[in-house]
């Protein structure tokens, strides 16, 4: 399957988080969307990865995910290095995606950078053909996507663009409330996390909500580039 669209997140849950309106507002204009979760987010204090399976599958459901993968890597030890560069240079190839979307570069959790770095420079490193990766017995073909970009999630970054969610605010929340075992619940006995508060819960809506403000829409999210972003003409930009 070729995608459209490849999302990467160091955890389940990044990529709701950072982008589920983007791709939610992406998937109902007839692109195909996959998600790549890194790790199996074991190192969570709230829940299981049993149950985050459970909640990402839900998740992906809400959405309209085309795929969903888990690479299984050491939640809060993998490293940006050859060995899972390679796993990450198989799924590129694999999926074969236009955009892939990843991680904010720089961020309040480890992972969330050394997966910014890691996606990075496995698109790259994809589009070597001597670079031989093998999958399910076939040889892959060399594959690099168009753009890299990455999504805003804890700290307050500037973004290079912003993409309008308008409509889609709703579903990006249903999707993240699919991890109920992560956020704010009152009945909950399980440990406070930042996240597992209401202001993270409110700040969700408030944050998208400015976004959209300051380019004149009800919601928006947030992207940075690592290359300029080109375009055919003035129209484009309208």
């Amino acid at each position: 399957m070729e995608l459209d669209i490849l999302a990467f997140g160091a955890h389940p849950d990044d990529v709701e988080l950072g982008c589920a309106g983007t791709l939610a507002k992406e998937i109902s204009l007839g692109k195909k969307v996959g998600i790549i979760d890194l790790t199996e987010g074991e190192l969570g204090t709230r829940g299981s990865v049993a149950i985050r399976y459970k909640e990402s599958k839900r998740a992906s459901e809400i959405l309209g995910i085309s795929i969903r993968e888990n690479l299984k890597m050491r939640d809060g030890f993998f490293r940006n290095d050859e060995s899972h560069q390679m796993e990450v240079i198989k799924m590129i190839r694999k999926y074969r995606p236009k955009i892939v979307l990843c991680n904010a570069v720089e961020d309040r959790h480890i992972d969330h950078g050394k997966g910014a770095s890691l996606v990075s420079d496995a698109c790259f490193l994809s589009g070597l053909k001597r670079i031989e990766t093998v999958l399910n017995g076939d040889i892959q073909e060399a594959w690099r996507p168009k753009v890299v970009y990455h999504y805003i999630q804890w700290k307050d970054i500037k973004p290079d663009f912003v993409v309008d969610i308008t409509g889609f605010m709703d579903k990006k929340v249903e999707a993240i409330r699919a991890y109920e075992s992560q956020f704010y619940n009152p009945n909950s006995n399980e440990t406070v996390t930042p996240i597992a508060t209401q202001n993270f819960l409110d700040s969700i809506k408030y944050r998208s909500q400015d976004l959209g403000r300051l380019i004149g829409t009800d919601f928006a999210e947030g992207f940075t580039v690592e290359r300029y972003v080109a375009v055919n003409s003035l129209q484009d930009l309208m």
